[in-house]
């Protein structure tokens, strides 16, 4: 059920939502944001001018408009400030409050990116581990809730500490 892939979140379109590692704007930015709002179209910057912006850690829904799928969960992730300023528990309420969206749109099946890695220059490996940890403990509150959560990867490196994270649980 969990697992990661290498490749492009534009065009993964196995999946009833993408997330966006949107900005507290939800207007597009850099990175995954920038990518995603490209290949969506000029409709989502519409829709998600209307949502209000997005606070760090929380997270909102749009449509999808060009992209593959239905449905893009833009998530707020943290910028990373040493480990000081409650970034790991931002970023796990991002990865929660993803799946509570999808949870409550009825979707079961799921992709992430790797949140905050990028110009938020949260660590790599730890935000892994945070990552797959949150989504094991929503996932065991309501084992029947998703048929499939994956991260899509845009590296080989991120693509090891992700993999890397879904071993250390299971062996």
């Amino acid at each position: 059920m969990l697992h990661t892939e290498l490749g492009d979140i534009t065009k993964v379109g196995d999946v009833d939502a993408i997330v966006n590692a949107a900005n507290k704007s939800l207007m597009g930015g850099g990175g995954v944001d920038g990518a995603i709002h490209r290949a969506a179209g000029p409709e989502l910057l519409e829709e998600t001018e209307k949502l209000g912006g997005c606070e760090t850690g929380d997270a909102k829904i749009s449509s999808g408009y060009n992209l593959p799928v239905a449905h893009v969960i833009h998530t707020v992730g943290p910028i990373w400030h040493g480990g000081d300023e409650s970034e790991e528990a931002l970023l796990a309420n991002c990865y929660r409050r993803s799946l509570e969206v999808a949870v409550e749109h009825g979707f079961r099946t799921i992709a992430f990116p790797s949140i905050s890695t990028g110009v938020y220059a949260f660590p790599v490996d730890q935000a892994a581990t945070i990552a797959v940890d949150t989504v094991r403990a929503v996932t065991a509150e309501d084992p029947d809730a998703f048929e499939m959560i994956k991260w899509v990867l845009f590296d080989e490196e991120t693509k090891a500490a992700y993999d890397k994270a879904l071993r250390s649980g299971t062996e």
